[in-house]
Order: structure tokens, then C-alpha cells, then sequence
């Protein structure tokens, strides 16, 4: 028996051809279609990059726990259960995140593991004072700048050629041990690439496949913002994106060229997948993380091989996600999957055609809690502005490249109530999440009517019902209590109509403001992101503000003012135009 999964970060459904795109060319990915099955319903769990990565090893959710991070002394990791069994694991790579301190557990779980430099803000090459010496060629004025954006510019000077960037030496050291270890049995290859994540830079070859864009000023790294810039500039961004999606293709292609020369479609499972999507100006947001969780950033491309169905392709609209993977490669090598793995062997969906889930969560840690059953998606926001109570449970207290804020640690208590977490006694750290889904508020979508979630649905009864939905999920995924608290559900109960009814009351009422003069409804919202950044107790002093100087100057440059002073001189520049962006954006939320 012998698996391969090749996984892609950041990559676009819409943007491929086998889902229905008819402009980026993925050639590759429809010679995949011809062997695999692609499933239509597939969404991710956790959110951004190594919340995902967790529970694919866990086969559970990390959003409900925790925030980004490594992996936990008391995980289970199907890489790990595979080692033990016997089967030789190997994983080639170029997420730097692998290296950083909130993900440094992940790649020792694997037999072997071999990787390679330069993705993103991976701090690899040194060159001191770089600002001045890297002659970055111009950049649109939103363009996600800071430290990484740097360091990837030093990465650069090292990536001359298509053979130098990162993911053509990761895909070239898959096909290495393709070519090696053919023949031999009991193995599971994982070729991890990180592109199409941004920035999107991509050789000149590949954007020659496109329409030609501006070449004057660059656009390839957009900050995770509303869409402020004109349509031009913006084009420069897809195309880009898209490009490198073509590229994408080109090294899957050179995958699938290797099974049919050796014909390892005869015993080698063959698994495609992602992480996450990112809104290329969908929803008039650029991004993946402060936003609600949209479609294009959860609903995913996925694509399945399995050597015991050899003749089973086509496409499949069961509802799967994520957590699935780790439970379906366990099956496939005959390991059985522990208790603490919520995930279902996809198996079952090929084998015979059944619907293994009737709902699924996704969601970022603090942020909306999702469940979608095929057809509605529902976002369900904090209950207020506080977006409080939340804790983190972990006993790796990391981020990306950091530590806990001493503050939070010096605040933290021992929990052992989760069966999930063995009983192990846990830090439970006071959390905050800088962006609060309250802003937002809850959202209900139909996709069958409405799959580009353009039109916010209100229907108590079936809201009611994807609560339910909901609260019996977060149930089943152990959710700590507070989690009930913040987002206003019940754990012993239903929660009735004539609650739903109050809750939206009392919105209103909480986002009624203390002043006088006529606003427009995208000014009183841009009011309330304020509000919400700044804190409840400070907004007499901002409507004071508004008041005095309105006439003079808008809400916005007014809000704008307030913001920037909040800030302080010493805030990193991303920061502000992050958050103007979002001021900005404030009362065209959807």
C-alpha cells in the first residue's frame, strides 16, 4: 500500500478549470479529474495555515481551542500512528511556517522530512539594512508591507531562475523519492507546496499566459483589506494569482507524469488538497483572515485516487472537509482511527456513495463559529462587542514566531476537564481576537440559491435549525463552556425563537449611539467598527468629537483622526492602513 497527497496553500476553487473556471489555464488538473474523484462539497475546518495542518494530523477542529499553533503533547498525529505502523512516512515542503516557533512539532511526527527556504516572510537570507539594498521595484501603495514583505525581497536574490523558487525544488524532491522508492511498498509520500499563497510571484512564463498587466508599479501582495484599489491594479492581482496557479499546474502535471510512467495508479492512493482560499476581490475584500468566512476561503477544491476503486472518477457531492483526510489514510493502511478523531474515512464515499456528515464547522479561533449542511451557511457572531469570555487551552504556549504575551500567562489556570486532551492538565490563557466577527454580525446564506453569498437571508426557522446544528457539533468537539457564553447558544438547550427575537433586540439596542446629528447607515457603522477597536467606554468622547466637527469634516476623516491618535506614532504601518481599510470599508460589510 502506498499513499501520496499533494497539497497546495491558498488555492482557489474558482480558479480552476474542473470547477468551472474558463480563463486560468490547469490542464493538469483536468487529467486529475479523468482519474480521480472530485468532490463538490469539501470545506475546511480550521483556519489560516497551521490550524489546518493541525487537524490534519488530529483529524479534530483547532479553532474551538486554540489559536494558531503547534502541535500539542497530547495529539494524536495519523503521521505519527502511520510511523508506528510500520509505514515510512516522508514529507518535502516549503512552508517556512514549519520553522517558526507556532509550528516547529509538526515535521518531526514524519519518518523523514526534507525542505526548502525562501516562501512568504521565511527570515532565511541575510542581508542587513535591506530596505536600501534590495532595489525593490515600486509598489502599489496597498501592498501588505512590513518585516516580511523584506524578507522576502532578500529570498529573491537567490531565486533567479524557475529551478531556484521553493516549490519547483519541493516538487522536484517528491518526484526524487517517486523515482527512488517506486517499487517498494508500505509508504506515504506528502509533496507540500506553498504556493499559490501571496505574494503571488511567479516567472515571467507564466504570466505570459495572460493578458498583459501594468508593469510600471507592482501589485502581487495584497493586504488583508478591503478592496480599495481601481479595477486595473486589481486585474494586476489576479492575473498574478493566477499565473501562479499555472504553475501550480505545470509541477502537478509532472506528478501525474510519474504514476502513469510507472503505473502507481495501480496501488497508490493519490489525494490533492488545500488548506484554505483567499478572496481575490470577491465580497470587495482582498484576503482570508479578518473577514467572514466566506466560500472562497473554505469551500475547497479536493481530488481523490483511491487504487481499491480504480474506476471510480467523476465528481461527488457529500459534505466532507479537512478532518476527513486523516481518518481516510488510516483506513486506507488498515490502522484504526482513535476516538478522539471526529473525522470519517472517505472511503465510505466512493465504496458506497454515503453521506458521512450532516453538517460540518469551520471558523478562525475568537472569530465567527460556521456550520454549513450542504445547502445554508451559517455565520454565528459573538454576542456582543466584547467578544468575550475566551481562553486558549494548549500546553505549547507559541504563535507564529512568538510567545504568549507574558501578561496572558501570568493570568493562566490548569484545566483537566477534556477528554480530547487525555485529561492532561492545560493552561487556559485569557485570549483576545483582535477582529471581532461582533462587527459582522450573524449571517445566514443559501447556497443553492445563492452560491456567490451575496444576499444575507432572514429566516428565524431556519436559522433556529443551523444553530441546532451547530450547538450539537460544538457538543460533539468538546467546545469549552465559554465558547456557549460568547456566542450566545445554550449547551443544555435549544436555543427558542423568542430568544433569537431578544438577541437581535438587543443588538439593536446596544448599537444605538449617544448623538444627535442624522447619520446615514454606513456612517453609524463606521461609528460602531470604532467603537468596537477602541472600546464601549470611549465612545462619548468619539460622538462628542463627531458632533463638534461635523460639517467641517466627514465621519470618516473624523473617525479616521481618532484612530491614527489611538494608534500612537509607534504602530506598525500594515496596522493602520489595515485598520483605515476596514474603517472604510465599514456598512458594506457583506
Amino acid at each position: 500500500m502506498k499513499a501520496v497527497m499533494v497539497m497546495f496553500d491558498t488555492l482557489s476553487r474558482r480558479y480552476l478549470s474542473t470547477y468551472g473556471n474558463d480563463w486560468v489555464q490547469t490542464p493538469n488538473f483536468e487529467r486529475l479529474k479523468e482519474k480521480a474523484v472530485q468532490f463538490n462539497s469539501f470545506y475546511a475546518g480550521s483556519l489560516p495555515c497551521m490550524p489546518a495542518r493541525r487537524e490534519l494530523h488530529t483529524g479534530r477542529y483547532n479553532f474551538l481551542h486554540r489559536s494558531w499553533g503547534p502541535m500539542e503533547p497530547f495529539d494524536f498525529s495519523c503521521f505519527e500512528a502511520l510511523k508506528k505502523n510500520h509505514i515510512y512516512t516522508h514529507i518535502v515542503t516549503d512552508h517556512s511556517h514549519y520553522w517558526e516557533d507556532g509550528g516547529a512539532t509538526y515535521l518531526p511526527r514524519y519518518t523523514t522530512w526534507e525542505g526548502f527556504r525562501g516562501q512568504e516572510g521565511d527570515r532565511w537570507v541575510g542581508i542587513v539594512n535591506n530596505q536600501n539594498r534590495l532595489n525593490i521595484p515600486k509598489q502599489l501603495e496597498s501592498t501588505k508591507m512590513g518585516e516580511s514583505f523584506y524578507f522576502n525581497h532578500a529570498n529573491r536574490t537567490r531565486m533567479i531562475k524557475e529551478e531556484d523558487f521553493s516549490s519547483v525544488k519541493t516538487f522536484e524532491a517528491g518526484i526524487e523519492f517517486l523515482n527512488q522508492n517506486k517499487d517498494e511498498d508500505n509508504w506515504f509520500l506528502q509533496i507540500e507546496a506553498f504556493d499559490p499563497h501571496e505574494p503571488f510571484y511567479v516567472p515571467q512564463e507564466y504570466l505570459d499566459l495572460y493578458e498583459k498587466i501594468r508593469d510600471d508599479v507592482v501589485f502581487e501582495w495584497p493586504s488583508y483589506a478591503p478592496v480599495c484599489e481601481g479595477e486595473e491594479d486589481k486585474k494586476q492581482a489576479i492575473i498574478r494569482y493566477a499565473a501562479l496557479i499555472s504553475m501550480c499546474d505545470t509541477y502537478l502535471g509532472k506528478v501525474l507524469d510519474v504514476f502513469d510512467k510507472h503505473d502507481l495508479w495501480k496501488d497508490t492512493m493519490l489525494i490533492v488538497n488545500t488548506d484554505h482560499g483567499f478572496l481575490m476581490g470577491e465580497h470587495d475584500w482582498w484576503g482570508k483572515n479578518v473577514q467572514p468566512s466566506y466560500n472562497e476561503i473554505v469551500h475547497l477544491p479536493f481530488y481523490y485516487y483511491d487504487p481499491r476503486k480504480p474506476d471510480c472518477h467523476g465528481e461527488k457531492d457529500q459534505l466532507a472537509q479537512t478532518i476527513d483526510i486523516p481518518a481516510t489514510l488510516l483506513g486506507y493502511f488498515g490502522i484504526e482511527k482513535p476516538e478522539s478523531m471526529l473525522g470519517k474515512d472517505l472511503y465510505q464515499v466512493l465504496d458506497k456513495d454515503e453521506k458521512i456528515h450532516e453538517a460540518v464547522l469551520f471558523g478562525s479561533f475568537g472569530g465567527h463559529v460556521n456550520v454549513c449542511d450542504g445547502r445554508y451557511v451559517y455565520m454565528r457572531s459573538s454576542i456582543d462587542e466584547t467578544n468575550s469570555p475566551l481562553y486558549e487551552y494548549t500546553l505549547m504556549p507559541t504563535r507564529m514566531r512568538n510567545y504568549f504575551e507574558e501578561n496572558k500567562l501570568m493570568k493562566a489556570t490548569l484545566d483537566t476537564t477534556f477528554n480530547c486532551f487525555k485529561k492532561y492538565p492545560v493552561l487556559k490563557v485569557p485570549a483576545t481576537s483582535m477582529f471581532s466577527s461582533y462587527r459582522f454580525g450573524n449571517k445566514l446564506f443559501d447556497l443553492w440559491e445563492d452560491p456567490y453569498q451575496k444576499n444575507n437571508i432572514n429566516d428565524l426557522d431556519i436559522e433556529i435549525s443551523m444553530i441546532e446544528k451547530m450547538r450539537k457539533l460544538l457538543l460533539e468537539n468538546e467546545a469549552p463552556l465559554e465558547q456557549y457564553t460568547r456566542l450566545g447558544i445554550s449547551k443544555d438547550k435549544e436555543l427558542s425563537k423568542e430568544e433569537l427575537v431578544n438577541q437581535r433586540e438587543e443588538k439593536k439596542i446596544r448599537d444605538e449611539l449617544p448623538i444627535s446629528i442624522e447619520l446615514s447607515e454606513k456612517e453609524k457603522q463606521q461609528i460602531l467598527f470604532v467603537r468596537d477597536f477602541i472600546g464601549k467606554d470611549n465612545i462619548q468622547v468619539v460622538c462628542k468629537q463627531i458632533e463638534e466637527l461635523y460639517g467641517k469634516q466627514s465621519v470618516y476623516d473624523v473617525l479616521k483622526n481618532i484612530l491614527q491618535t489611538s494608534l500612537g506614532e509607534k504602530a506598525p504601518k500594515m496596522l493602520v492602513q489595515m485598520l483605515l481599510g476596514f474603517l472604510y470599508a465599514a456598512g458594506n460589510l457583506d
